[in-house]
């Protein structure tokens, strides 16, 4: 059965899901909260929660990123953010949250135009580790070749490549294109890939050998990618497309398991639960942990799309402030609109469509049932 749809007489489109157009539904059996595992595994290393923070300066500080380790989460740093620019970036985190609406973009620019500084690479993960978490830094592709030496030497446990959109077939006719697939086998660690949001994209991203795969594009608070490239990517059907083909990689591989995590588009609790039912094993999350009171952003969020050089396709988003970062994950709520103990909300909906743990989850019966979000 083909589901796509005509759009006029020479185009036709298959037809995609957001978030907001699915739900789970409730199954015969059901079980007590206490008794659900929300832990995942990646390589070597265990987690209680299947929450990783997005590394984006208004959501990850050095701080932060241990907070979160501690909690049970992967808190995953910005190697090209204000941390690896200036020895003292919070003045000016605190003047970008307090920008006026008009000149926050212009502004931004300015700041970042500062060189990263591979010295302060070394410095900033060496203070994650010395609290004993797990140390995850991102780079973009584009700067991977730049500095990946310096960011392996200084010690990480996972190095996270992250952009709009990564492909394992990088075409350029300026520069040498980063070869993926000999770069992880290279690395001593173990790497978290993407943006992807399609099957055969993700398929590609898995032979190179990555141990997880980013799923989303111009998803999240922060991004106008949809207004200023047209490109857009609804996530229930891009993380169901991607697990599939980590199935499918499962059998081709013979037995070789890729993580897939739902990054973009995932700000509430309720937006966890379907990620997980479309068969996510964790979610990024960036506007979501930017709402803790101790969020760099201080109530706003960004993304490094928002101060590109030349083409701008983000912007700085007022989030707001609702609780710290433990109420954030585990309550207590004081309102009802899915921003406070986002695990809580996750164990519940396990609970109550009666299954134990996330590999469980990913079998959940769902609807096409769209709502308008108030």
């Amino acid at each position: 059965m083909s589901n796509e749809i005509e759009i006029g007489r020479g185009k036709r489109g298959r037809r995609a899901y957001s978030f907001d157009d699915i739900a789970v539904v409730p199954s015969r059996r059901t079980r007590d909260p206490k008794d659900v595992s929300v832990g995942w595994q990646i390589d070597a290393y265990h987690f209680d929660l299947p929450i990783v923070a997005a590394p984006m300066d208004s959501v990850m500080t050095p701080d932060s990123a241990v907070a979160l380790g501690r909690f049970g989460g992967l808190g995953v740093l910005d190697l090209e953010g204000l941390w690896t620019r200036y020895e003292s970036p919070e003045p000016l985190l605190a003047e970008i949250a307090a920008l006026p609406v008009g000149e926050a973009t212009h502004r931004m620019q300015e700041i970042y135009s500062e060189p990263i500084k591979p010295e302060l690479i070394t410095q900033r993960l060496k203070e994650i580790r010395s609290a004993g978490v797990t140390v995850a830094g991102a780079l973009t592709p584009q700067r991977t070749q730049e500095f990946y030496k310096t960011v392996v030497d200084a010690g990480v446990d996972l190095f996270v490549i992250r952009g709009t959109t990564v492909s394992a077939e990088h075409v350029s006719g300026n520069a040498e294109p980063l070869n993926l697939k000999r770069f992880i086998y290279e690395l001593d660690v173990p790497v978290v890939v993407g943006g992807a949001s399609t099957y055969t994209a993700a398929l590609h991203l898995m032979r190179t050998g990555a141990a997880g795969v980013l799923v989303g594009f111009g998803g999240g608070a922060a991004h106008t990618t949809r207004v200023s490239l047209g490109i857009h990517a609804p996530m229930a059907t891009s993380v169901a497309d991607v697990a599939a083909a980590r199935r499918d990689y499962l059998d081709e591989s013979g037995g070789r398991y890729v993580h897939v995590i739902a990054d973009g588009g995932v700000g509430h609790s309720g937006d966890i639960v379907k990620a997980v039912a479309c068969g996510a094993d964790a979610v990024m999350l960036g506007a979501a942990l930017a709402r803790a009171g101790e969020a760099p952003g201080k109530g706003f969020h960004w993304g490094p799309e928002a101060h590109h050089p030349q083409l701008p396709r983000g912007e700085r988003v007022e989030v707001g402030t609702v609780g710290t970062l433990e109420e954030i994950l585990f309550g207590p709520g004081k309102q009802a609109d899915g921003t406070l103990n986002l695990v809580g909300a996750l164990r519940r909906a396990m609970a109550t469509t009666g299954y134990s743990d996330l590999k469980e989850f990913q079998r959940v019966e769902v609807v096409v049932s769209p709502y308008q979000p108030r």
